[in-house]
Order: C-alpha cells, then sequence, then structure tokens
C-alpha cells in the first residue's frame, strides 16, 4: 500500500492526538494552530490505530 501525502500545509509535528473530557473518545489528525482544530482526524480506539495514522502518511511512530 503506498502511503498518502501529508496535507499541504501540516508536517509531521503537526499530528495531535486529543481527547473527549465528556466522553473520554480520542482523535488523532494534524492540528492546526491558526484555527485551533484537528484536520483530516480519525477515532483512535487502540494503540494500533495511532500507528496505522502514521503509516498512512508514510511517518515512522515513535513513541
Amino acid at each position: 500500500m503506498k502511503a498518502m501525502s501529508i496535507p499541504d500545509g501540516y508536517t509531521k509535528d503537526d499530528i495531535k492526538l486529543e481527547s473527549s473530557t465528556c466522553t473520554g473518545e480520542k482523535t488523532i489528525g494534524f492540528y492546526d494552530k491558526h484555527d485551533r482544530k484537528l484536520h483530516f482526524s480519525e477515532l483512535v480506539r487502540t494503540e494500533r490505530d495511532i500507528k496505522a495514522f502514521y503509516a498512512k502518511y508514510g511517518i515512522e511512530y515513535t513513541k
């Protein structure tokens, strides 16, 4: 499977994991410092989901 390109305007350093204070639901995506939101976000249930997100964009996951 070929990795997708990192979205324009973002770098691997913009990847952020957020957790809802109400539900505890976790999402991962590219954080935009200007509007303070995650973009291209995906639901995270396990560590495997985090690794898959990084792999999707061809980025090595380091904890």
